[in-house]
């Protein structure tokens, strides 16, 4: 499986709700997709959240409208410094004080400014590009498949990077400029959490960047989806202490 021709029929084994997304950050305007309609007033995770829940594509742009930190997130604007001293989180409630919100605007990720004038979001079958970042939203029992998928191989260790606000900025520009495989629970964000992005508190949002995309879906297709010693209390001892009562007979004479 090659970097530039995924094959995304493995993530068919998965128990998704909802499709897998891909997402597109270009300098030009693409083609064979559709521009969002330029009457839609959401911020940029409800806009990646429309693509998901309507099952569509599109792509999103400077003309479009953005209510919250969006186009500053993908360098299409420059944060202020009003923003950026901190001003925001703590009338919010989720900081005590303004240098507390300050902090963490050293460590967001963002585009660098005017590099990237469209953002496209499509659901895995209606993709007419090679994503840049995979997003897979599951349960958490589900999520652990895909983490695992990346682990597989690599022995990768689990990572999660994120911030109380400015959710937008990990999973869709974090994986993307890092190279790094970054999973968050969006109710552990102040925007998706409020705006009730997705049903379930307890979805998990897994952002594959494009450097492992082929190494997951391999895995995927390669692995045991559902272990063993996931059926049930008793079929994970079983297993381990077989495993081991294995091995110890084997060490005997090695």
């Amino acid at each position: 499986m090659s970097i530039s021709n995924p094959d995304f029929s493995p993530l068919k084994k998965l128990d998704l709700t909802e499709p897998a997304m891909g997402v597109k950050f270009t300098y030009f305007r693409p083609e064979g997709i559709p521009m969002l309609d330029k009457d839609v007033n959401m911020s940029l995770c409800e806009i990646f959240r429309k693509s998901q829940r309507e099952n569509t594509a599109f792509y999103f742009c400077k003309e479009n409208n953005e209510t919250c930190v969006g186009k500053k997130i993908l360098g299409m604007e420059e944060f202020d410094g009003m923003a950026q001293s901190g001003q925001i989180g703590k009338p919010l409630g989720v900081f005590n004080d303004t240098r507390a919100n300050a902090h963490f605007y050293q460590h967001t990720p963002r585009m660098d400014l005017g590099t990237t004038n469209y953002v496209s979001f499509a659901p895995v079958d209606k993709m007419n590009f090679n994503p840049d970042v995979l997003i897979i939203s599951a349960r958490p029992a589900v999520a652990e498949i895909v983490m695992r998928a990346a682990t597989y191989s690599t022995g990768m260790i689990y990572t999660s990077t994120c911030t109380p606000v400015m959710g937008c900025a990990w999973f869709l520009v974090e994986p993307f400029r890092s190279g790094k495989i970054n999973f968050i629970l969006p109710a552990f964000v102040h925007g998706p959490h409020g705006r009730k992005l997705y049903d379930d508190d307890a979805t998990v949002l897994v952002c594959i960047p494009y450097h492992w995309i082929p190494t997951v879906l391999a895995s995927l297709d390669e692995m045991t989806i559902e272990l063993e010693g996931h059926k049930s209390k008793e079929a994970y001892y079983a297993e381990f202490e077989g495993i081991l009562a294995d091995l110890a007979e084997r060490g005997k004479n090695p």
